[in-house]
C-alpha cells in the first residue's frame, strides 16, 4: 500500500477535546469525512504534552499505531471534535 502524502492537504482544522473543549492539534486534514485517524506528519501544531492524552482533563483520546507504514493516532470515537 502507498504511504500518505507527507505534504498533505493545505486545509487545516482545529482538533478539540470533547470533554473539556481544550485545543489538542492543528491538523492538515484531507476530505470532508469524520476524523478517524491523524497522521503524525500532518500535525501542524501539537499542543499536547503527553501523546494521546488531553493536557487539561487527562482523558485519553487516541491510540498510537502504524497505518500503511506511517505513524499515526487512531482516534477513539466521541473523544475529539473538530472545527
Amino acid at each position: 500500500m502507498a504511504k500518505p502524502n507527507p505534504k498533505g492537504p493545505t486545509r487545516t482544522v482545529d482538533i478539540f477535546c470533547a470533554k473539556c473543549k481544550s485545543q489538542l492539534f492543528k491538523y492538515r486534514k484531507g476530505g470532508k469525512g469524520a476524523l478517524v485517524k491523524c497522521f503524525k506528519e500532518r500535525i501542524a501544531d501539537d499542543l499536547t504534552t503527553t501523546p494521546c492524552v488531553c493536557p487539561q482533563c487527562e482523558t485519553t483520546f487516541a491510540r498510537e499505531t502504524l497505518i500503511r507504514g506511517a505513524p499515526a493516532y487512531k482516534m477513539i470515537g466521541g473523544k475529539v471534535t473538530m472545527k
